[in-house]
């Protein structure tokens, strides 16, 4: 797909707000494109909020384009969008499996041992990748892949905090109605 070099910020989900401001348009054309272009399908939360993944917003910005660029209609911009989808679904990247397990795979705690383990994400081991992610020996990891690790892993551990404070709070509730 042709997207404009519009900068999405690297999060797990966006508010309505957030992708109006990266898509340059209102919040009621990003509901109503909601209804005519079943591949943009954002989730809602527990409170009725949208929550947009990063590919609805790719694929938001790519039906601005359609549309407001290419000058497409709702309709032409629908078929194509869903021509460019199926071929993008058969694109299949393989990667072959490494020859020596030992030097990529690394055991990983049991969640129940680093529960409650405070973790520096600085501290994170992150391994050696090569351009393509593929590992191996004597291969640094450049600065920006390192940053965008360090912020993956930081989204990770906050997930994981909402995760146990949700399972504090059912618990709590359980205890109440018990």
């Amino acid at each position: 797909m042709g997207q404009p070099s519009v900068a999405i910020p690297e999060k797990i989900f966006f508010k309505i707000g957030e992708v109006c401001d990266i898509v340059d348009v209102q919040a009621h054309v990003l509901r109503y494109w909601e209804t005519e272009f079943p591949m943009l399908s954002p989730q809602k939360n527990r409170s009725g909020q949208r929550t947009y993944r990063r590919r609805d917003v790719e694929i938001a910005l790519r039906i601005k384009e359609l549309l407001y660029e290419d000058l497409y209609t709702i309709a032409g911009a629908k078929k194509r969008l869903q021509k460019e989808m199926r071929e993008a679904s058969r694109l299949k990247i393989v990667k072959t499996e490494p020859e020596d397990d030992a030097d990529y795979i690394k055991p990983v705690k049991n969640s129940e041992d680093i529960a409650d383990e405070d973790i520096d994400i600085d501290d994170l081991e992150l391994g050696s990748l090569d351009d393509d992610g593929a590992g191996s020996k004597g291969s640094s990891v450049n600065k920006e892949t390192r940053d965008a690790l360090k912020q993956l892993a930081a989204q990770l551990l906050e997930l994981r905090e909402m995760l146990k404070s949700k399972q504090t709070e059912e618990a709590e509730k359980h205890i109440r109605k018990g």
